[in-house]
């Protein structure tokens, strides 16, 4: 006989996908012991709130959130990133039942069961075998690792969530496969450096269907080819072996799509925020890339206002910018973070000078973003899409990764689906967006 009410867990999940792909796996977990998910902090019988702690800001963030659940229902249970460094949390909110690190599932869960036993209810206890995911249908994020090797100056990521951890290789494809299974249409490839993939356990091969398959960038992005879905490789570092990836963008087996964090140019700044990979010969691989792969789509995010940036440095940025034509930008500007090695490095940049930096390199950017999608325009494309209207209907095209790249408005005579795939003429274009009609299906 069903019990009449099983236990509601209401869930925060904030930060990066990565992040989000820890919350797919609690999640998982709980609706498998039978706990329900709940829609708001009143009414659930707790709520977990899966922290960032990148930076102050996304810190505050998480206290806010953290204080709202407090003040709504009251039982709350913490993890992520800010629950690496628990200090503030407890400082600030010391009626939490539990505060854990990211990546720590078995803590979160044994927390939720201290608080709220599971129902263990068979009739509750289905879940389908792709997991619970947070993302709509059609795409889903796929995270081959955990952690970083990496100690840039500015960054405590490795700090929070420790050194490289690679998944093997078979594993990574078997949870590709089911998504697919389920109707996964695009994978989204992520990790802290996704191009340093299988380093740390020596590139081992793994068991796969009739074959073995080596714990690599080439080798998984190869795989991953051969499902039939849009792969997108995303936080991708520019080691030189990331050279071979782009054969696999002409052959069609993944997007021609490459989110490369450069977060400068300046040889001076790159060395002061010790970035990895040699970047000095970075223009010319992006040209002959682009000559190999004419449809390739380069993302990529800059931080202005580093210690030290002079402004030449800036300039030496604004023209590698132009050259090297980035077709999506994001820009931050550069916040000290406890702990981070650069806030000892002094000579701050000042607030303002910041701020006017950010303006110059986004409007920049902007002008470069709208001449390259001009050139799209009389082309057709395929488009996934995400929404549908009545007569206009958003989706993405394959140089768009969901939530921070631009969309494709497309009209069409007939009602389109959530998680289609269509072909559309492109129109016209403005400075992040393009807008056309359905061509074919």
């Amino acid at each position: 006989m069903q019990q009449a009410t099983a236990p509601k867990v209401s869930f925060v999940s904030l930060g990066c996908p990565k992040a989000l792909v820890d919350s797919e796996r609690i999640i998982t977990r709980l609706r498998a012991e039978g706990y329900e998910l709940a829609r708001k902090h009143d009414g659930a019988d707790l709520v977990i709130v899966n922290t960032c702690g990148f930076l102050d800001s996304a810190k505050q963030e998480s206290l806010t959130a953290i204080g709202e659940a407090m003040a709504e229902n009251g039982k709350v249970i913490v993890t992520g990133c800010m629950g690496a460094e628990p200090e503030q949390i407890e400082a600030a909110y010391p009626g939490v039942l539990s505060i854990t690190g990211p990546q720590q599932y078995e803590s979160v869960l044994d927390a939720v069961h201290r608080a709220l036993p599971p129902a263990h209810n068979p009739h509750l206890d289905l879940v389908p075998p792709q997991g619970i995911k947070l993302t709509p249908r059609h795409y889903a994020y796929l995270k081959i690792s955990e952690g970083c090797n990496n100690r840039c100056s500015f960054c405590i990521i490795p700090k929070l969530r420790g050194d490289l951890v690679s998944r093997p290789a078979n594993d990574v494809l078997r949870e590709a496969e089911k998504l697919v299974t389920a109707g996964v249409k695009e994978l989204l490839v992520i990790s802290q450096d996704t191009s340093a993939y299988g380093v740390d356990i020596k590139y081992a091969t793994s068991p796969w269907k009739d074959r073995e398959v080596r714990a690599k960038f080439f080798d998984l992005a190869k795989e991953l080819g051969e499902f039939g879905a849009w792969v997108r490789l995303q936080y991708v570092y520019p080691y030189p072996h990331v050279d071979e990836i782009i054969g696999l963008m002409t052959q069609g087996k993944i997007l021609p799509y490459l989110d490369i964090p450069f977060q400068h140019a300046s040889p001076e700044i790159l060395k002061a925020m010790k970035r990895p990979a040699a970047q000095e010969k970075t223009l010319a691989r992006i040209k002959q890339w682009r000559e190999e792969c004419p449809d390739l789509t380069l993302r990529s995010t800059f931080i202005v206002g580093f210690p030290g940036e002079s402004d030449s440095d800036f300039a030496y940025l604004l023209d590698w910018l132009e050259e090297a034509e980035i077709d999506r930008a994001g820009c931050f500007k550069y916040e000290p973070v406890a702990g981070a090695s650069s806030n000892a490095l002094g000579h701050a940049v000042p607030d303002a000078t910041k701020q006017e930096r950010w303006n110059a390199l986004m409007a920049r950017q902007q002008r470069i973003s709208a001449r390259r999608l001009k050139r799209k325009v009389g082309t057709r494309q395929q488009v996934i899409i995400d929404e549908v209207g009545p007569t206009v209907s958003k989706g993405r095209s394959r140089a768009d990764a969901p939530g921070i790249d631009g969309v494709v408005y497309i009209s069409s005579r007939r009602q389109l689906k959530v998680g289609e795939i269509v072909t559309a003429k492109i129109e016209r274009s403005d400075e992040y967006d393009l807008h056309g009609s359905v061509a074919g299906f």
